[in-house]
């Protein structure tokens, strides 16, 4: 078993897949000879060539399109999107072409393309290089979205998709690419998509998170507890699908609800979470449901740290609900 980050986690899986079946393709802006702007796909060039492993020009909607295209006739291509932000180019060839392929083909034709792109914030990388766009995409029926918050399930959960016959997108938090380390271990394995994971049990108040939110919300949980009181923390690890049993049986554990992530809040993914179990769960709620996310504004430089969640935000919220 290797300690390694989610980076090289990242890496770890798409090594072991492309050796598993030479169907598997990468193809993005300098993911090549270079590795990757954040070297993720470093050593796939080497080992298995130009033509498994391809450096595009820089034009999002035509690595897409080409990807789509590979699919269809039987490839498994696993696209790189150098930073979620520059994806819009390609949000054409994602929604009408890549989600819907299976669904107007009748089952003809599968496209099953994984996008791989890094989003969020934390790198200090402006508002170029720090948006979260999950819930655009996690409107778009025939779309799987996963986001990883760990190196464990970084690995499993990008296997589990290539491997798949459905679309994927999968988007890789940044800012914890390098940011620790967690035992990874040497023989197969695949994390289901769709299932949640109860990253810490507890009692009193129920947080669900994703991505980098994960480790905010952990360090808020730490403080509650040194106030005597429980926090459950759910990780999501799939957007699209929702493991909504998971959820609603927290909710039901707990009876409060507090939902974190990154995005402007505004038509965020966290208000899909807050009207289901609104809709299912309402009779065992304490306390109003609470959201901390972004600010409805674009991603600053300077004031990151202000814009982002981070672990007081979080505690006052869990106050909150615990004191309604």
């Amino acid at each position: 078993m290797a300690e390694m980050t989610l980076l090289q986690a990242v890496n770890s899986a798409l090594h072991e897949e492309m050796g598993r079946d030479e169907n598997v393709v990468v193809l993005g802006e300098d993911v090549g000879i270079n590795g990757g702007v954040f070297r993720a796909t470093e050593g796939l060039y080497q080992k298995y060539g130009a033509e498994r492993v391809m450096d595009t020009p820089l034009t999002e909607s035509g690595i897409i399109g080409a990807a789509i295209g590979m699919a269809v006739y039987g490839l498994k291509p696993v696209p790189e999107i150098q930073f979620a932000d520059f994806i819009y180019p390609a949000f054409d060839q994602i929604v009408s072409e890549l989600a819907k392929m299976r669904y107007r083909s009748g089952g003809d034709f599968i496209s099953p393309v994984v996008i791989r792109t890094p989003y969020g914030g934390g790198i200090r990388g402006g508002h170029y290089h720090s948006q979260s766009p999950e819930a655009y995409f996690c409107h778009t029926p025939g779309l799987q979205v996963v986001i990883p918050s760990n190196p464990y399930d970084a690995k499993g959960l990008l296997k589990a998709a290539i491997r798949g016959e459905d679309p994927v997108l999968f988007m890789e938090p940044k800012k914890i690419y390098r940011a620790f380390k967690q035992p990874v271990p040497d023989e197969d394995y695949v994390v289901p998509i769709g299932k949640a994971n109860i990253h810490r049990a507890g009692t009193d108040v129920s947080v669900f998170c994703y991505g980098s939110m994960v480790q905010v919300v952990e360090k808020a949980a730490e403080k509650a507890e040194e106030t005597g009181h429980s926090v459950e923390i759910v990780d999501l690890r799939t957007l699209s699908p929702l493991d909504m049993e998971t959820i609603l049986t927290s909710v039901k554990k707990t009876g409060r609800a507090v939902i974190v992530y990154e995005a402007p809040k505004t038509c965020g993914y966290g208000a899909e979470i807050a009207a289901t179990i609104a809709e299912k769960a309402i009779d065992y709620l304490e306390a109003p449901i609470l959201r901390v996310a972004g600010l409805d504004t674009p991603f600053p430089y300077t004031l990151e740290y202000v814009y982002m969640p981070h672990a007081a935000r979080v505690f006052r919220a869990i106050q909150d609900v615990l004191n309604y």
